[in-house]
């Protein structure tokens, strides 16, 4: 049997009003999006301004949500610890006895590096970190891969400062807020991050796919090659990233270029550290101030 042409609600005025309520739903959802979008187009200042001001407001509401999901999820991954941490102690003092010869040479390497510093008299220049914030959310199925931070301009984070994890760079400020901040990710199409390799030096440049990998390329005149488990860190180069930050980890052999994949991920990561630039500009020379000439005293008649 044919279904009826007729599909009214019958004679039920909440399924009505119901009806009509999505209607305007989408109908207000559909006039909004075009204006944003028309905005974006024609004024993106404008537009920046109106996404820095939602993520002010929506800030605080993603921090308290992601605290809840996190606290929730990490109840499973809690007692499966709990309930595994015996042989988990076992592998680790294992462990710590193996790597115990090694701590003491790398312990001796540290007191002669020191000690020739002290004699060079070297003084070496560490990025100062800004603030701890909270990674509040990121983007993840977009090319553009950003992330938010709930800290801004009130807490010292200014546009062009490095943000890392506990396991390596996410990326640097894009653009900050009074209580919020941009970041532009490691793996965005955007970012381009200078490194070197760790077991030769060699100098690359790790840019983002906008997949979730890294592309890093070699910048030497020869011809480089690069193998699986390669890891490159920040070379300082650029007056941006401090040195010696892990970066990435090649997944594939390759011949001057090939695929990476970060260490720190932003969707895994609940808090980051915010530093300074490594070099920052230098302050503005200052405009000398031409002193008035004396008068020249009047010859008496």
């Amino acid at each position: 049997m044919a279904p009826p042409h007729n599909r009214r609600p019958g004679f039920s005025r909440r399924a009505q009003y119901g009806f009509f309520l999505a209607y305007v739903v989408a109908l207000a959802g559909a006039i909004v999006s075009a204006v944003l979008l028309a905005l974006s187009s024609l004024d993106p200042p404008a537009f920046a301004s109106l996404r820095a001001s939602l993520a002010e407001v929506t800030t605080p509401v993603s921090s308290g949500i992601s605290g809840v999901g996190n606290w929730l999820g990490s109840i499973p991954s809690g007692i499966g610890d709990y309930i595994a941490v015996r042989g988990q102690n076992a592998a680790l003092r294992k462990q710590l006895a193996e790597q115990h010869a090694l701590f003491m040479r790398a312990r001796s390497l540290s007191y002669d590096n020191r000690r020739l510093l002290a004699l060079l008299q070297v003084r070496e220049r560490i990025a100062e970190p800004v603030v701890a914030a909270r990674l509040v959310s990121s983007t993840g199925s977009s090319t553009r891969r950003f992330a938010v931070l709930n800290a801004g301009s009130w807490q010292g984070v200014a546009t062009g400062q490095p943000v890392r994890g506990p396991e390596g760079l996410i990326g640097r400020v894009l653009e900050t807020g009074p209580n919020s901040a941009r970041v532009l990710l490691l793996i965005d199409p955007e970012s381009v991050v200078p490194v070197r390799r760790t077991r030769d030096g060699m100098p690359a440049l790790a840019a983002g796919r906008g997949d979730g990998l890294i592309d890093v390329k070699s910048v030497a005149l020869s011809t480089t090659d690069f193998g699986p488990g390669d890891v490159f860190v920040t070379s300082g180069t650029g007056g941006i990233y401090p040195p010696n930050i892990p970066v990435a980890r090649v997944l594939r052999r390759g011949r001057d270029a090939s695929i990476a994949r970060s260490f720190a991920q932003a969707d895994t990561l609940d808090y980051a550290l915010v530093q300074r630039a490594f070099m920052p500009e230098p302050p503005p020379i200052p405009v000398p101030i031409p002193t008035p000439k004396p008068a020249k005293p009047k010859k008496k008649k």
